[in-house]
């Protein structure tokens, strides 16, 4: 049963009041960081249309209706239990799942919830200024929902903190409110969540595959033997679903308005700029960006602490289900070697792999959405296509950091890099004109900017043109 106290749970919360006490000490600090991070010029005045957990039943697990941001309901909620669960992988596959954490995995496992509990407030901290520049009210509305359950994704981690790691947990659980993106003396864990999102192409393109390696992570999570854990990243799954929507989605909608304005302006060519459009060639320089720092937060491609995490039952592979050994003691994976001044493939011992396992799923699943985005430019006649880049190119952590490449994996010299990096990255440039025509809000319902398409339906059935956010009188 769902509480109605001050917050909101599926947990039993009031049953264990020193557990009470510690997370109502921890919220007003919360609240505060939420009014200095949170959404810009949107916290006071406006109510926002969103979708509200008050559930873990998948047929009816939210409430929709006007609030306040500062208002909005942020609860714990976990999954229901899955009777007589058994461990799923690893040297424990089989035995009983945990109900509390043993001592010998307290600190690996602390360090995998804080490292996922703190890419939850750093993405609000990242997007706090995009509203200034909204195309619409309904992407306005869309940037808030996504703020506010990663929100409620702090809390989830907050509370397992909180009720499993003692001391040492409430201390992280205090640190995840006092590290900001992109702050030189405490900034956020993982570098991809130090970046500035100061426009919707780079939200979106954040939104499509970031978060989509959030839900990765969240899948592996899920996995786990430590049982609250697993129940707390299977509900925030059921969130996750929506940002990865958003994303890819905001990026088709772009596309769409582009083959439009390259429609209605045949004498443009390809220089849809002149029209204040977004070109494919802008487009594709932002997703490689993004998806090649994406590929980055999956870790080195031969891992001793991603085999460690297996072996020992922390973290699982996505979908642990579809494979057949789960012990994973005696295969191997194909992996890129870095040997005497050449690239080699190698077999290496799969639970070393367990990071490139992860990250060729992850691959594979951005491959499909490029696919729908390409299909927007095939049925306007376009010969256009987007693609992903080599996962070679530009990465910053593991064999291929230290090497240059171009897109299609090709090495190259330092020299032919920087010749060539504005073609392939995002340029000053590039930013200069995103802040150009995004630089006026669009509050008028119904109505939106004109570099992005509206979207086919609205949100639960409303119309597209409905007042998803209003300002009070």
């Amino acid at each position: 049963m769902i509480s109605s106290e001050r917050i909101p749970n599926n947990v039993d919360l009031s049953s264990n009041k020193r557990l009470q006490r510690a997370l109502e000490h921890w919220q007003p600090k919360y609240l505060e960081w939420w009014n200095e991070m949170g959404p810009a010029d949107f916290q006071e005045h406006h109510h926002v249309y969103l979708r509200t957990a008050i559930s873990v039943d998948p047929h009816g697990w939210v409430h929709y209706d006007y609030v306040k941001l500062p208002e909005y309901r942020w609860g714990i909620f976990l999954a229901e239990p899955v009777q007589d669960r058994k461990i799923g992988f690893g040297d424990f596959y089989g035995a009983d799942v945990w109900q509390e954490v043993p001592g010998e995995f307290r600190n690996p496992l602390r360090r995998l919830v804080v490292t996922q509990g703190d890419t939850e407030p750093a993405s609000v901290e990242q997007q706090r200024l995009l509203g200034r520049g909204c195309p619409s009210l309904y992407d306005l509305r869309n940037l808030f929902q996504v703020n506010v359950e990663e929100g409620r994704h702090l809390w989830a981690m907050v509370y397992l903190l909180h009720s499993y790691f003692g001391r040492d947990g409430r201390d992280e659980a205090e640190e995840l409110l006092e590290r900001h993106s992109g702050d030189d003396d405490k900034p956020r864990i993982l570098e991809a969540f130090n970046e500035p999102i100061e426009n919707w192409l780079d939200y979106f393109m954040f939104t499509m595959f970031t978060d989509r390696d959030g839900k990765s992570q969240l899948l592996s999570l899920s996995e786990s033997s430590l049982d609250p854990l697993s129940r707390t990243t299977r509900f925030m799954l059921t969130e996750e679903a929506h940002h990865m929507f958003v994303g890819e989605s905001g990026i088709s909608r772009i596309l769409e308005r582009t083959c439009e304005l390259l429609r209605e302006h045949t004498g443009l060519s390809e220089d849809v700029r002149k029209v204040g459009g977004i070109d494919l060639e802008m487009i594709q320089r932002h997703l490689n960006a993004w998806f090649s720092m994406s590929l980055d937060l999956h870790g080195s491609e031969v891992s001793t602490n991603a085999a460690s995490y297996f072996a020992n039952g922390l973290k699982g592979r996505a979908y642990e289900e579809s494979f057949e050994d789960h012990k994973a003691l005696h295969g191997t994976y194909q992996v890129d070697a870095f040997v005497e001044g050449n690239f080699v493939t190698r077999d290496v011992p799969i639970r070393t792999a367990m990071n490139e396992i992860l990250r060729d799923w992850y691959v594979a699943d951005c491959k499909k959405g490029v696919e729908r985005w390409n299909k927007i430019l095939e049925r306007h006649g376009l010969s256009d296509r987007l693609y992903l880049p080599d996962r070679k190119f530009n990465r910053h952590i593991g064999i291929y950091s230290e090497t240059r490449f171009d897109p299609w994996g090709r090495v190259i010299s330092a020299e032919e890099w920087e010749r060539q990096r504005t073609t392939w990255l995002p340029t000053p440039d590039d930013k200069a004109y995103l802040k150009n025509i995004m630089a006026h809000p669009v509050f008028e319902p119904g109505k939106f900017a004109n570099y992005i398409a509206p979207p086919s339906k609205g949100v639960n059935r409303l119309p597209v043109d409905f007042e998803y956010v209003r300002r009070e009188d």
